[in-house]
């Protein structure tokens, strides 16, 4: 192994994406101690990264900040997410590459980026380095985006409600479920160019990282993936990799579900990006506080005011109210009987990880395709497609899992089966992350 090589990380700062791609940082670097690893994102990306992972020392590993592309005074609109995205892509390119040759000091460098960086495929080749794309969502939505061309090209003589039937392993899936941009709403929106140079670039890659595990979703999506890539390999999934350090539990969630009987306590988080409208949130406390189950929601202090008045004091006893939950561990708890969640894919894994059935509310990009993929492909759970609409359908939304679902349940921990055995020890995903590893750390 060249103690000189060095392997850059680059990570999309928006969303979740940045968890697993440190996830699978650690692990490289920490089973090639001799190579240098360099992580690269947005200082408030990594900011929220050093606050939920413990500190466990990694020393050929450094964090990078590169700008995020916002003026000096500029202020984004809180309500249009798809500004700052537009924002940082226009000096991405320049910004990874300056930072990256500062960094690696005159080593060879080799690349591992987020696929929703697709400047990479360049950066790669003016750096001739290796280049390993990480898809860090569902590979049915990766296939969408490579078969963009296709997909428009039938949408424009079919429905919404048709399935898709033209790339393989998306059929369970209809056009209404594709993220606005791939065949609807604004085509020429920056995150509907992102994405659609996503799939045009990604051919490029020496290697396609897919955060999924085999034998979880549809064996034709990745094989249609395999057909189009030069070389792909499921990874994942990231988040439920054994070795991972622990997150804090600051506020108390994991003494506070140990007081619980199983499968009794429901689970609330929709991430920190986006959540549903005011409206909604207020029919699911609501409904949580008709339903008189306890729960444990995870929420910023400042998003409560959304909440119905009362609200938190009137549930007190039974449910707590945390800005902040260690996640893996909560869902990983035997109290936690149903995940109530925006359907975003590190937080369906991370359901499946736990065995835990899912009540769902996509909000926006894939969250669609996840939702049906939890109602249709593993029926592991209820999605509210169009919202919380009132709180007699959460009730019966809750009674249906925690009563009824034993079947459902019993799915679910099957799943957690699936991919315990996949990220275990001689487990496909663990030893696909060891080819991975040879790649980019030069041992072939």
């Amino acid at each position: 192994m060249d103690s000189q090589r060095h392997v850059a990380v680059l990570a999309f700062p928006f969303g979740s994406h940045a968890t697993p791609t440190m996830s699978l940082t650690r692990l490289l670097a920490s089973s090639a101690p001799n190579v240098t690893f360099s992580f690269f994102s947005t200082a408030t990306s990594n900011a929220a990264l050093a606050n939920t992972l413990s500190a466990s020392v990694t020393p050929n590993l450094t964090l990078y900040d590169v700008s995020d592309g916002i003026p000096d005074g500029h202020v984004p609109s809180p309500t249009n997410p798809e500004e700052k995205i537009g924002l940082f892509m226009k000096s991405a390119h320049a910004n990874y590459k300056s930072a990256m040759a500062a960094a690696a000091g005159g080593a060879r460098v080799d690349c591992i980026s987020d696929s929703f960086l697709p400047f990479s495929a360049d950066l790669a080749q003016e750096m001739r380095a290796t280049w390993v794309s990480l898809w860090t969502s569902a590979l049915c939505s990766l296939s969408a985006h490579v078969h963009t061309d296709l997909l428009r090209e039938s949408y424009n003589v079919l429905s919404d409600d048709d399935p898709l039937q033209c790339a393989p392993g998306l059929s369970h899936l209809r056009f209404r479920d594709l993220p606005e941009g791939v065949v609807s709403g604004d085509l020429a929106s920056p995150f509907a160019r992102l994405v659609c140079k996503v799939g045009r670039e990604i051919h490029r890659a020496d290697l396609v990282a897919l955060n999924t595990c085999e034998g979880l979703e549809p064996e034709p999506a990745l094989s249609g993936l395999r057909a189009r890539l030069k070389r792909c390999l499921p990874i994942g999934h990231l988040n439920l990799l054994p070795g991972l350090p622990p997150e804090p539990d600051n506020e108390g969630c994991l003494p506070w579900l140990d007081r619980h009987e199983p499968e009794t306590v429901v689970y609330v988080s929709f991430g920190s990006i986006i959540s549903p409208q005011a409206r909604e949130l207020g029919t699911l406390a609501r409904g949580l506080e008709r339903s008189g189950r306890a729960f444990l929601w995870s929420m910023k202090e400042g998003e409560r005011a959304k909440l119905p008045e009362g609200f938190v004091e009137r549930t007190k006893g039974r449910g707590l109210m945390v800005g902040w939950a260690p996640q893996r561990a909560v869902l990983a708890h035997r109290a936690v009987g149903v995940f109530v969640n925006h359907c975003g894919w590190n937080s369906v894994m991370e359901s499946l990880g736990g065995g835990v059935p899912m009540i769902g509310r996509p909000c926006l990009g894939d969250h669609r395709m996840n939702g049906r993929i939890v109602t249709h492909v593993w029926r592991v759970g209820v999605v509210f497609e169009e919202g919380f609409e009132s709180e007699e359908e959460v009730v019966r939304a809750l009674e249906v899992v925690l009563t009824e679902g034993e079947e459902m349940r019993g799915r679910a921990r099957a799943l957690k089966m699936v991919c315990a055995r996949a990220v275990g020890e001689g487990g496909s995903s663990a030893d696909n992350v060891g080819r991975l590893s040879d790649l980019v750390c030069g041992r072939f």
